[in-house]
């Protein structure tokens, strides 16, 4: 009996120890299913967070936004449109002095007049100081009132106001008045053709040292070369009026104009030797804002008038007291004055109008003078 008591004591521990055991390792698998469990659980959440995280930067760097831009292109967008900068701005100033640098060193274009000959430059400096400081390359297309050019007069002795305005004018380099604080006279004469007049008005012209500028066409440098090369000889300006006279706002096609130009300069230069001023006036004053800008192309001013008056039909001239009403009473300070030479009228009372302006106090410029800074502000 003892031994099997022992036996029975034996098998007893044996069973309460593999109870045991089983116990132990089904707590521990427990706790590692837990473990791995949160380790798990741990992983899914820290990819969630990588996944919103990689969502982010792609969104960033080249998702569609709403309107189906990428953000980069938005941004652009915004800043050209939403937001762009003001003149002064930091990036404004940044653009302009990028474009200066890149300008900086390079040669201006080669200028050549309406024949084709070589334009002397005008330093930069000059060139700057021309221009106004409120005019830049966006003006905006000029408005004329009509296509026939036009005044409207005021009270006497004051500046009229043309069908453009003098500043939008000088824009495209052309002009009918100057400025209106001094008492300067522009005297200019269109030439169709020559019936006798020209002589005696050059003559008045000589005797009180006064320098005009004649606008001539084909036809006269054709019949009148003489009259044409005494201009040119006593430091007259010659300028051109077209070879054909036609009306130029009609034309559109650059090289059809540019050819009305070029025979006057050509024919011009074979006669005299001498180069044609640069100054155009529009036959009959017919202009639109394509001439003026084909005209400044080729080099040229365009002149219109601040005064003329009835002087150009030889069948009914007007009387000296006719002219002389008109021709004083109408004066102003920068006058830019249109006579015609086939007036016998203008012939005969140059001479004593000439001594009225002096008297009056005005003395005589050249068209030049129009282009000054001064001028071109008005």
């Amino acid at each position: 009996m003892g031994r099997k008591k022992k036996g029975i004591v034996v098998s007893m521990l044996f069973l309460l120890w593999a109870v045991c055991l089983a116990g132990c390792r089904e707590s521990s698998e427990q706790n590692l299913q837990q473990a791995e469990g949160e380790v798990l659980e741990s992983g899914n959440q820290a990819a969630e967070i990588q996944d919103d995280e990689g969502a982010k930067d792609e969104v960033g760097n080249g998702l569609e936004a709403e309107d189906g831009m990428p953000e980069e292109a938005v941004q652009k967008e915004v800043g050209e449109n939403g937001n762009s900068p003001e003149p002064g701005d930091d990036a404004s100033k940044e653009t302009t002095q990028e474009a200066e640098d890149e300008m900086e060193g390079k040669t201006l274009p080669e200028r050549r007049d309406a024949s084709g000959r070589e334009l002397a430059m005008e330093p930069e400096d000059d060139l700057e100081e021309k221009a106004s400081p409120e005019r830049n390359e966006t003006a905006k297309e000029i408005v004329f009132a009509s296509e026939d050019w036009g005044l409207s007069f005021g009270e006497p002795g004051t500046q009229p106001a043309g069908n453009a305005a003098a500043a939008d004018l000088a824009w495209y380099n052309a002009y009918f008045v100057g400025e209106d604080s001094e008492k300067v006279i522009y005297l200019t004469f269109d030439c169709g053709y020559e019936n006798g007049n020209t002589e005696p008005i050059l003559d008045a012209l000589k005797k009180h040292g006064v320098t005009a500028t004649f606008f001539v066409v084909g036809h006269f440098l054709e019949t009148a070369p003489d009259m044409v090369k005494r201009m040119a000889e006593e430091g007259h300006m010659v300028g051109n009026h077209t070879y054909h006279h036609p009306d130029m706002s009609a034309i559109s096609d650059k090289s059809v104009f540019q050819k009305e130009m070029d025979d006057v300069a050509e024919l011009f230069y074979a006669i005299t030797g001498k180069e044609l001023s640069h100054y155009y006036r529009p036959p009959q004053g017919k202009c639109n804002a394509e001439n003026l800008r084909m005209a400044k192309e080729l080099g040229y001013s365009t002149i219109f008038w601040s005064l003329a008056y009835v002087d150009w039909d030889t069948d009914k001239q007007p009387s000296h007291e006719e002219a002389f009403d008109k021709l004083t009473t109408r004066i102003h300070p920068g006058a830019v004055v249109l006579l015609h030479n086939t007036s016998q009228t203008n012939g005969e009372i140059l001479d004593e109008l000439l001594t009225k302006w002096e008297k009056m106090g005005y003395r005589f410029g050249l068209l030049p003078e129009l282009e000054e800074p001064a001028n071109r502000s008005n």
